[in-house]
Parts: structure tokens; sequence; C-alpha cells
């Protein structure tokens, strides 16, 4: 059953209104504008690839600059800016004549030609405002001028693209509009094509419509639709119909439209979703005068009024940059990753042991992340070679006594991002195999007390020292507190960067994964071990009886660099898994194994091992070692009952660790096996001469 025609109904633009776009008209009224009241040229931009939400024309601090881009895939739109000097001469102005006047001029740019040649013309906007600069309130009122058109433009079939193109001719399309948007500078919101006799499609500019018109060549008419609505079009339709039916509609009295939607789904870019109209129009090349016009934005009671917004308490530079700082990250939600939370993220407290190389390195990455709560802490002081490889020192700061590297690396972040809580704090880690004597003693207690407490107040411990056995007490309080622990070390030209294992010693016991499910990824992350779990010895001094080069970590510059944002990245990643700690470990590059050990940013590997002089990187996994010296069940439990106690014999007795987890016993076994072993050798070999 045929159905009736219907009257051609429109969404109207919204405007979206960015922060900085306040800040930059308070700067330019103050220092540029003054009392001038002339219209100022302004620029906006539009997307058509949101799911949801209004049809959103929106401004930025870059809307006073002409030559600035819009983003990519997004229309850049012109407009006017008419900033009066009083709030009376706000309310008084001439709104009529204004959004008439600029109408008249997109009507008398269609007579001319001019709208031919740029159809970007078609598509204007006119900001009507009142800054109060003392009190930081703005008063705004925004119009997208359209003239109308007549009421006999009907309707006679919508349809989805998808309902009347095959897939083929959906991904020609595509192919096509790519081509044709690639030859311009910047993106063009009108165009034609056309299908040839072999099934080709070809996009042409609209310039291109009279000589197509003139060869009897079926064109169908397209733009780039900012309306997320699946059955209406959006505004810029408006004035393109009319420049239609002005240009061909004595001519032809039915025309196809595509409302053009790119969009990206699931990681998919489709344009299957975009509307298609067939509509009958009416000729208008013999009107001479613009008729009447409609446009001016209704405000947020829906009401043809201004609007007003507030921001006198966000107008401060810190908490606009702080503002700023975010917009990576907001970009990236709203079509890479929809799924990230970025709450979560920058609610996350991170406690890096370690200032220095390392250390600099992966507070620049997590600032980068939305991180906004850290601790650095560090015993040293910032020397003559540090700043060339530590990001957050400059040369000064290794003069006059040299500062301290934690809190001079807090201060630097917080000269970055104003509103940053970073805190710096010198203190000493104290280590196995180097002895805590009687003058010691009270202290040793004390950065014990203070490193718990660190450690309790944080989400995410990084393990970014030098020594080796600097990470063994952070590692057992980490582990006996179930919190995330990401550790980052550093060689010549390799690094390891590892997440410890979420401390379940009953999970460990009784695991029963075989090494072919291991290299599936089916080790969940609460049977993954730590970074003392494949040492057969317990931590020592590593440089006593160390010559300098062996008790420095000597590196290729970039390992720091490439080490420290691995380390970050693997971080949020955990916190984006659903499963975070538990997450199973993948260790394989093939998809069909990474379904599980997925967060929404990608595979949660155990290690990441990274070998810079032949540029490769392997995600080994392990097992939690029933007789690590690190996180065990035997030592959480014994640092748990008998505290400072337990680890004074750590500190002091070298075999304590080794005897306690039963690892001198195993040496011991291992020894007679190898002498058992040489001894059946020995009788062989005799048995056969």
């Amino acid at each position: 059953m045929a159905t009736e025609p219907q009257k051609l109904m429109f969404v109207p633009f919204s405007s979206a209104l960015d922060a900085g776009l306040w800040y930059k008209l308070s700067e330019n009224k103050l220092n540029v504008y003054g009392l001038d009241e002339s219209p100022k040229p302004v620029f906006g931009f539009y997307y058509n690839g949101y799911s949801s939400g209004p049809c959103r024309l929106s401004l930025d601090f870059t809307a006073f600059d002409s030559k600035a881009e819009a983003p990519p895939r997004h229309c850049k739109a012109e407009g006017l800016l008419y900033l009066v000097n009083t709030i009376e001469a706000f309310k008084n102005f001439k709104q009529k004549e204004i959004l008439q006047a600029t109408a008249e001029q997109i009507f008398n740019d269609i007579k001319s030609g001019k709208a031919m040649e740029n159809p970007n013309l078609l598509t204007q906007f006119i900001m009507l405002s009142f800054a109060d600069l003392k009190k930081y309130h703005y008063y705004y009122w925004y119009a997208f001028p359209c003239i109308s058109l007549p009421d006999n433009v009907l309707v006679h079939k919508q349809r989805l693209l998808k309902d009347c193109f095959t897939n083929d001719m959906l991904e020609n399309l595509m192919k096509a509009y790519d081509e044709f948007q690639s030859l311009n500078k910047r993106l063009q919101a009108f165009f034609l094509f056309q299908q040839t006799n072999d099934g080709k499609i070809i996009v042409h500019p609209v310039s291109m419509l009279t000589k197509l018109m003139s060869e009897n060549q079926k064109v169908i008419f397209a733009f780039y639709d900012p309306c997320p609505a699946s059955d209406f079009p959006g505004w810029p339709l408006r004035n393109y119909l009319y420049f239609i039916s002005y240009v061909i509609g004595d001519k032809v009295s039915e025309i196809e439209v595509v409302c053009f939607k790119d969009k990206m789904q699931n990681g998919v870019r489709s344009i299957a979703h975009s509307l298609a109209l067939s509509l009958k129009i009416p000729p208008v090349s013999h009107i001479t005068e613009c008729s009447s016009t409609v446009g001016w934005e209704k405000n947020e009671r829906g009401k043809m009024g201004p609007r007003m917004v507030n921001l006198s308490h966000s107008m401060d530079p810190n908490i606009l940059a702080e503002s700023a700082v975010g917009l990576n990250l907001k970009l990236m939600r709203w079509r890479l990753i929809p799924d990230l939370d970025l709450e979560l993220i920058s609610q996350t407290k991170c406690l890096l042991l370690g200032a220095g190389t390392l250390g600099c390195n992966v507070a620049r990455c997590l600032i980068g992340w939305g991180i906004r709560n850290l601790t650095l802490v560090d015993n040293g002081k910032i020397s003559y070679s540090n700043p060339v490889r530590q990001s957050l020192f400059v040369f000064e700061d290794s003069l006059n006594g040299k500062k301290p590297k934690a809190e001079t690396a807090a201060e630097s972040l917080k000269k970055i991002i104003p509103g940053l809580n970073a805190v710096g704090l010198t203190l000493s880690i104290p280590m196995p195999g180097h002895h805590v004597t009687d003058g010691v003693l009270e202290q040793t207690k004390k950065d014990i007390t203070v490193l718990e407490q660190l450690i309790s107040e944080h989400d995410v411990i990084f393990l970014l020292m030098d020594t080796r056995e600097s990470r063994w007490l952070p590692s057992l309080i980490a582990a006996s507190q179930q919190k995330i622990v990401i550790n980052a070390a550093l060689g010549f030209d390799t690094f390891l960067v590892l997440r410890h294992g979420l401390r379940n010693p009953d999970d460990v016991d009784n695991a029963t994964e075989t090494d072919a499910e291991i290299l599936k990824g089916n080790l969940a992350g609460n049977k993954l071990g730590c970074y003392f779990c494949n040492d057969v010895v317990a931590p020592g001094d590593s440089t006593k009886d160390r010559t300098l080069d062996q008790q420095c970590t000597v590196s290729r510059p970039g390992m720091s660099m490439i080490a420290a944002g691995i380390a970050v990245e693997l971080m949020v990643s955990i916190l984006q898994h659903p499963l975070r700690l538990k997450a199973p470990a993948c260790t394989s590059t093939d998809s069909d194994f990474q379904s599980e050990s997925e967060s929404c940013l990608g595979i949660v590997p155990h290690q990441i091992r990274g070998f810079l002089s032949h540029y490769h990187i392997v995600l080994p996994a392990a097992r939690a070692f029933k007789k690590c010296t690190g996180c065990s069940d035997t030592v959480i439990k014994s640092y748990q009952k008998d505290g400072f106690d337990f680890l004074f014999m750590a500190f002091n007795i070298p075999s304590f660790l080794e005897d306690l987890t039963g690892l001198t016993q195993m040496q011991m076994e291992s020894i007679d096996a190898d002498i058992l072993s040489l001894s059946d050798d020995d009788d062989d070999t005799g048995s056969s001469m």
C-alpha cells in the first residue's frame, strides 16, 4: 500500500561551546576588540559520526583563528560574532534584521553562482554575545540562518542507504567519497554522485551540477549530515534544497538526496545507516527576493531566547589547563574506545618508588593518561649527569648542593599541570644484604612504617629502582596488601616490564595449568609470579665489590622511555580489564587466544621483555613460585605475624630468606642430584671401556 507524501522535517543545529571559547573571547575583548561592536568572523565545525545526541555545531578556542583547521572528519562552518558592550544592548539587539541580512547574503550567493563554486557558504551561523568580565557571566544566542522553503517540498520515499544499495555499492561509494575529499584542502559538506552503467560510482563537486544536467546525467545529491537521528535529515539540508530548487527546479520536479552519515561502529566504519530521500521540489528561480527566514536557537527551556553560562569558578587559567590536558583522552573515547573509563583512571593513586630515569618518564606518561594523584619516593639528589636522562630535571637543579630528586620531580610535574596532586618524599628503603646497625635501627623502623603507610594509601605501586634488592620490601608489603604492582627494569639494550600477580596462596598452590595452556594465555592473574619468583637465591647487596659501571644502570638512552611507556600502558590495561589483577596473562598475538585476556585497550600480558638490539618483544608468563622470597605464602605470613622482627632478620642474615622458604634445602638437593648424576655417568663410562 502506497504511503502519502509527507512534509519534510529537519533537526536543527544545537550549539556546543567549549570553555576555551569563552577564555579566548575574554582575552580578545580585553586586548583586541575593546569597545568595537562591529561583527567579527568566527568559525565552528560539525561532525556526522555521532550515534546519539543533538545535531551539534561546536566552537572552541580556535573559533577566532581563520587559519585553524577543523578536526579530522569535521566540516568547518563560517559565522559572524556580534559582541556587544552592555546587557541592554544585548537585550535590544535586532535579531530579526541580522538573521534576515545573513539569509539574504546566502540567497545572493545562490543567485550569483558563488554557492555553486563554494557550497560551504550555504552553512553559516550567527553568534550574539555579551561578556560580563567582572563576574565571568556570558550571555549568548546562536542562529543558523535558513531561507524558508515552499510548503510543497514533500518526501515521497525514505529509506536507509543499506536498503537501496548493495554492500559492493556502499563500499564503492565510500572509496569514491574518500578520493573526492582527499582532493580538497577542507572537507566538503555538499557533493554529488552518480552511478555509471557499469556500476561504478563517481563523486563530483557541486560545481559540476550544471554540466551533468546538460548531459542528461542522473545525479544524486548528498550532504555531510551532522544529525544522529536515523529518520530525519540535519539542518544543512534546508539551504542546500533551496539551492537545488533554484538551479534545477524548473527542469526536474523530483530528486534523490542522501544524508551522508560516516560513523564508526564497534571499530568499523560504515555509511550504511545514511538516510536516502526521494523528494518533490518546486522551482524557485523566479523568486527575486529572499523570503522569510528561520534559524534562532531555542534555549534550554525550549523557548526562543538566549542562554547564560556562569564560568566564575572555572575561568582560572589553571582550571582551563586542567580541562585542556584531558582533550586527547576524551577524543579517544569519542570513537576509538567508547568503553574507556577515564574516571577510574583519574581517581587511581600511584606510588612511584624511584624518581630517576624510569621514575621521571613513568610520571610524565601517567599524567598524560589523566592520573592526578601520585607520590614519588627517592633518597637521592640530582647530580650533573641526571638532567639529560631524567626528564623532570634541569641543570640548575644540580647546583648549590643538589636538590632532592623526589621533591623536585613533584614540583616539576605541578609546573606542567598546576592542579596536579603530586608529592615528593625523600625516603630510604631498607634492603636485604644491607645490614641494619644499632645506629640506624630507629630510623629504619620509621622508614618501614612510612613505606607501609604509603603503599596502603595508593592503588598502584611502580617499582623503578636501580637495584634488585631495593624492590624486595615494597614487593612484599604490596603482596600482603594485594596491591597492583608494576615492575620495570633496564639492561643495556633490554628491558623488563612485569605485573605482579594478585597474591592468593590457595590459588597458587592448587594451580593445574599445563605449559600449553599457559602459552595460550590461560594463566589467571592471581596465579602469576612476582619479580623474585624466577630467582632461586635471596636478594643481596648487588653493589658490593662492583665497579662504577656495574653499580649504575648503564643503558641505551631510549630504553627508559620505552620501558616507562609500556609500564604505564600495562597499568591502564589492567585498570580497564573487568577482572583487573585477575586478568589472564596473554602470551600470544594470535587472536584466537586473546579474547579473555583483552581489555578495551587490548591484551594484558604478565611480562613484556624487550630487546632493542633486535627491536624484538616477547610476552612470557610464569606461575608464582611456592618458595619465592618475595611473595610466597610463607614469607607473607611471617611478615604479617612478626613484622619488624622478621624484616630485621631478612636484612641482617644473608641466608635467612633462603632457609625460611626452603630454597637452601632445594639447592642442596640439586647439588646432591648433580653428584649422583655425575657418579652414574662415571659408572657407565667405566663399564663401556
